[in-house]
């Protein structure tokens, strides 16, 4: 596995390149659905796939970009939550020691179904009851933390884990009361990068325009990314004044799910490695691109192979633009020699088989 830090890496480093906590579910994904299914009827997909989702989803994409992840969750003591942590232990190489199963407590569900480059959830889940010992006051030493700034959720473990040294990285999910209440935000002062899709930014910052919001965004955070969809997108470092917009990647969408953690990711991926700010916007487009053509949030997530593999795959034309393929020529030191086919598949289709 390439290494994006390697050049950075001294004996005094903290053991971990991100930490991360939440809540882990079982997804189960159909893709191939020619419509929404109605009412009444049954309606059959031409694919599936299992895999563990929730803040499973960033902690893979972290992994497959090479970072050491540590990931603090609640596991259920069902087949479910022993499929979750195996897959993210021994198949990603996650550090689950600060993670716990629950003796009782049966793990999240989600049921996705993709359709003409959206997705419908339905889940179902129980808090987790708390730990038996209390959790630690301070998170692990890391070099980065990324978290959700959630409405009323506790984020005082930001403060202490900015206070201990680490990078803080944070998205927002969308408000259902409507309210996009700034205080909400009150995070972002202990945060490096604050990464909101259009609509979020848009209203947390009463504004009409998403590059406006990430610029009023980047007066409480020292970079606001803001994402474009379809478009691409949106950068501004608040300390420097220098912004940055990327287009996005066009590409046959065939879930959508986890686009958004892989994103994240390759933000955090770029951002540690000290790479400039229109790199880092390019990268974390390209590696969500590339994971909307797989059908699952984890499942779909893109390592340092298939990036490299698509590389080698668009520069093999004549009539690609000039201009986008020097957008990307900073892979060209990154990325070791790829000899693997286009495209690499990486989904795997039920929980049913073991591996020998």
């Amino acid at each position: 596995m390439l290494d994006p830090l390697a050049a950075l890496r001294t004996p005094d480093d903290p053991p971990h390149d991100v930490y991360l906590t939440g809540s882990v579910f079982l997804d189960i994904v159909f893709t191939g659905l020619d419509s929404a299914p109605v009412r009444g009827t049954e309606s059959w997909a031409r694919g599936m796939g299992s895999s563990p989702g929730g803040v499973a989803n960033m902690a893979t994409a972290l992994a497959r970009l090479g970072l050491r992840t540590c990931l603090a969750a609640a596991f259920g003591d069902d087949m479910y939550g022993e499929y979750c942590w195996e897959s993210l232990e021994r198949g990603e190489g996650i550090d689950l020691s600060l993670s716990r199963t629950v003796p009782g407590w049966h793990s999240p569900v989600t049921v996705s179904m993709a359709y003409e480059g959206e997705r419908t959830m339905v889940s179902h889940g129980h808090e987790a009851p708390p730990p038996r010992e209390p959790a630690p006051g301070t998170p692990p030493p890391a070099r980065a933390c990324v978290a959700s700034l959630q409405q009323g959720a506790d984020q005082e473990w930001l403060e202490r884990a900015a206070r201990a040294g680490s990078r803080i990285f944070a998205d927002v999910g969308w408000d259902d009361t409507g309210r996009w209440d700034p205080a909400d935000l009150a995070g972002l002062e202990h945060c490096e990068a604050f990464l909101p899709n259009a609509g979020e930014a848009m209203r947390y910052t009463r504004t009409d325009c998403p590059r406006t919001a990430a610029h009023r965004l980047a007066e409480k955070v020292p970079t606001a990314v803001v994402t474009l969809g379809s478009e691409g997108a949106y950068a501004v470092d608040g300390s420097t004044g220098e912004t940055a917009e990327v287009p996005a990647i066009e590409v046959e969408a065939l879930d959508p799910t986890g686009a958004g953690d892989v994103f994240v990711a390759g933000f955090v991926t770029g951002t540690l490695a000290g790479w400039p700010l229109a790199d880092r916007l390019a990268f974390a487009g390209l590696t969500a691109a590339l994971s909307v053509q797989e059908f699952g949030g984890s499942l779909s997530a893109p390592g340092w192979a298939e990036v490299a593999a698509w590389w080698q795959h668009v520069r093999a034309f004549d009539d690609q633009d000039p201009a986008a393929l020097r957008r990307y020529a900073f892979l060209d030191a990154l990325l070791p020699g790829c000899g693997r086919p286009w495209p690499l598949r990486r989904a795997v289709p039920t929980i049913g088989f073991r591996r020998p």
